[in-house]
């Protein structure tokens, strides 16, 4: 449920710019995501830090997107959000913080160096993804585009977490 809400601004700039223009769309997800964050704060539930961000750039990219009548903007937005994620785990990896680790360590135990590695998969793969946004973003119709920001990136996601899966269940062992 949680992964369907977390879509849910994704999914209406979707329908929006294929019913209507770009401009339209993004203040749809504007909307979206401030409704997103108003209905998490209404029943005082916690706002993921990752949503934070996510109202934060849609704000100013968006907005900006509006204001300035330049969909450059709007088509910077998910590579802004990938790298973002990124270089906060790149960071904390430097720094001697694993931030993958301290996720998902209560449900696996890994040795150090598979960690690690799992932690610069990640970065990998956000460089990746916000290299890619800007591929698609600005070689193709803004249609495809969003179709590729919603079941592309979505897709390669699940990909990506399947073939780490496949990858990290050597290093899983039943507990009597």
């Amino acid at each position: 449920m949680k992964f369907l809400f977390d879509l849910f601004p994704v999914a209406l700039f979707f329908v929006a710019i294929q019913i209507w223009d770009i401009f339209v769309a993004t203040a749809v997800a504007i909307g979206g995501t401030v409704l997103q964050v108003g209905w998490l704060l209404a029943r005082r539930k916690k706002v993921e830090p990752m949503l934070w961000a996510s109202l934060g750039i849609i704000l100013v990219f968006g907005g900006l997107t509006l204001y300035l009548r330049d969909k450059t903007f709007i088509l910077w937005k998910p590579t802004v959000l990938y790298w973002l994620f990124g270089g906060v785990l790149a960071g904390a990896g430097l720094l001697g913080r694993n931030l993958i680790r301290a996720l998902l360590s209560d449900q696996m135990r890994l040795p150090d160096a598979v960690w690690s590695r799992l932690n610069w998969a990640w970065v990998a793969f956000f460089a990746f993804m916000g290299v890619l946004n800007l591929y698609v973003a600005f070689n193709y119709s803004e249609k495809v585009w969003a179709t590729f920001k919603l079941f592309g990136g979505m897709g390669l996601m699940f990909v990506f977490v399947i073939a780490q899966s496949l990858i990290l269940a050597r290093y899983t062992q039943d507990e009597p």
